[in-house]
């Protein structure tokens, strides 16, 4: 295969993978918002090509998902690009900036932080409309709520990424999807990485217990 056609290929798995993690993967965090693992596929995705490529996993699997899984319509759908892209592209274009492990990592946690912000405010102007909600109670779950979930959410993301990209871009190489040239963190998956990841899921676990009153 040609480098435009390994592009093509790995491209489809990951927007397949993604759709797939997204429908079978949803666990209820806080009420009624569920969380899935599609942003760490399309964060991946961004690491190894560029933002681009984030952008259109996320646009591809949203408008999938709008027209089979989900009952949100089209500003679910919308919803759900917004989401991805601020945590994925913002990632994954500070890392194409610098193509380093200290890029890597800070571009996950700020990926982080935009998502946070950003599905805060988004949710405060859309949430009224696809959801039949007014303003006044959508306010009042924006810190109890929202912010909890777009935190755990985010740092899920940012942890599971930092675990699963090094593995992932190793078997597409010795798979002969990417080319080495793409493989720019040299040597084995860093400890600190390791440790820093497990701490932000185990603080995330805690903090879903302690919201479900289990802790």
């Amino acid at each position: 295969m040609n480098n435009k056609t390994k592009k093509l290929t790995t491209f489809g798995m990951l927007c397949a993978l993604a759709y797939v993690v997204a429908a079978v993967g949803r666990i209820p965090l806080v009420l009624f918002l569920k969380y899935d693992p599609k942003d760490i596929i399309i964060a991946i995705g961004g690491l190894i090509f560029g933002p681009l490529t984030s952008f259109l996993i996320a646009l591809i699997v949203s408008l999938v998902e709008m027209v089979t899984i989900s009952e949100n319509g089209i500003i679910g759908c919308l919803m759900n690009i917004i989401s991805s892209c601020s945590f994925a592209c913002t990632a994954a274009f500070i890392y194409s900036k610098r193509r380093k492990l200290s890029g890597a990592i800070g571009g996950l946690f700020c990926g982080w932080g935009c998502q946070v912000v950003v599905m805060i405010l988004w949710n405060y102007l859309i949430t009224p409309f696809y959801m039949g909600y007014p303003r006044e109670a959508v306010v009042e779950l924006l810190i109890p709520a929202f912010l909890p979930f777009n935190l755990i959410k985010g740092g899920l993301n940012a942890a599971i990424t930092m675990l699963l990209y090094k593995p992932v871009v190793t078997a597409l190489r010795r798979s002969h999807l990417i080319e080495t040239s793409q493989m720019t963190a040299k040597g084995r998956l860093n400890v600190g990485v390791i440790l820093v990841a497990l701490l932000i899921i185990t603080t995330c676990i805690l903090f879903i217990l302690s919201l479900k009153g289990v802790i």
